[in-house]
């Protein structure tokens, strides 16, 4: 209360969004340049409209679905399914070390720069064209879909467990290796209970995302359904096309919920 007017004190409100000179730049450099690129790609409005008609066109021609190919669509899915159960198992298993190796709170940094070079190298091209690289050495087939898989699981499952570990807390692992604990009991005392929850949430995540990506995959020749979806491109049987769509929109949202079910039971 002011003692002199009796009435009490107005704080003085602060502006949440009171931006710098330089980030103000910096947005409107973003702007700039965004509509500099949107002159330079060949959009136009006409265009737009004639897009929309071409796909109000095509998915007219999805209708009616086509039921008559089950066993070639199911022959797809399960390929798919496998691609993806196995490549999340093997980059898992993989990213586990390496994500131990590249945590510089553990390792000295040679080592860990290494690992996370590694790591750095596995992100640093998408799926499709890492699987277009393992068709090429190893053929057609879904071997090349699982290989390409497991390099995108370790990409992004290595670089998120090495974060984790780097903030896990030290007292706990100070505490172990003052028993005199072995390395590798610091490891599974001390870290590994620390990080395991986030592990199980990066591990059902790139499960999830690797259904996604075997659909992908297959199109370049790296075995699942989106070999069969190409195919059905080609031919022009887009009644079968919405099938297949249909089918792995299904998958999806099948495993979303499987994923939340884990997450619930691990508590993560």
């Amino acid at each position: 209360m002011n003692t002199t007017t009796g009435t009490a004190a107005v704080p003085r409100q602060s502006n949440a969004f009171n931006a710098s000179l330089t980030s103000r730049l910096v947005v409107l450099t973003i702007i700039a340049y965004a509509i500099f690129a949107s002159t330079q790609l060949g959009f136009s409005w006409p265009r737009f409209v004639a897009g929309l008609e071409h796909g109000a066109r095509f998915l007219s021609r999805l209708f009616p679905p086509d039921l008559s190919k089950g066993d070639i669509l199911w022959g797809g899915i399960m390929e798919t399914l496998q691609i993806a159960v196995l490549a999340s198992l093997a980059g898992i298993l993989l990213s586990l070390p390496i994500g131990l190796l590249g945590a510089r709170n553990l390792m000295p940094g040679w080592v860990s720069w290494t690992a996370r070079g590694l790591v750095s190298a596995c992100r640093a091209l998408h799926p499709v064209i890492v699987a277009i690289l393992f068709v090429k050495a190893v053929g057609f087939g879904a071997l090349a879909g699982i290989l390409a898989l497991v390099v995108a699981s370790i990409g992004f499952i290595g670089k998120l467990f090495s974060e984790a570990i780097e903030e896990i807390s030290p007292k706990q692992v100070e505490a172990i290796r003052a028993t005199g604990a072995s390395f590798m009991n610091v490891i599974i005392f001390g870290v590994l209970p620390q990080v395991m929850s986030r592990f199980v949430g990066f591990s059902t995540y790139q499960l999830d995302s690797n259904l996604r990506n075997s659909t992908m995959v297959g199109i370049v020749g790296a075995g699942g359904v989106g070999g069969v979806l190409f195919s059905a491109f080609q031919r022009f049987d887009y009644g079968f096309v919405f099938t297949i769509l249909f089918t792995i929109i299904s998958i999806i949202v099948a495993s979303e919920l499987l994923v939340n079910f884990v997450k619930k039971v691990f508590h993560v």
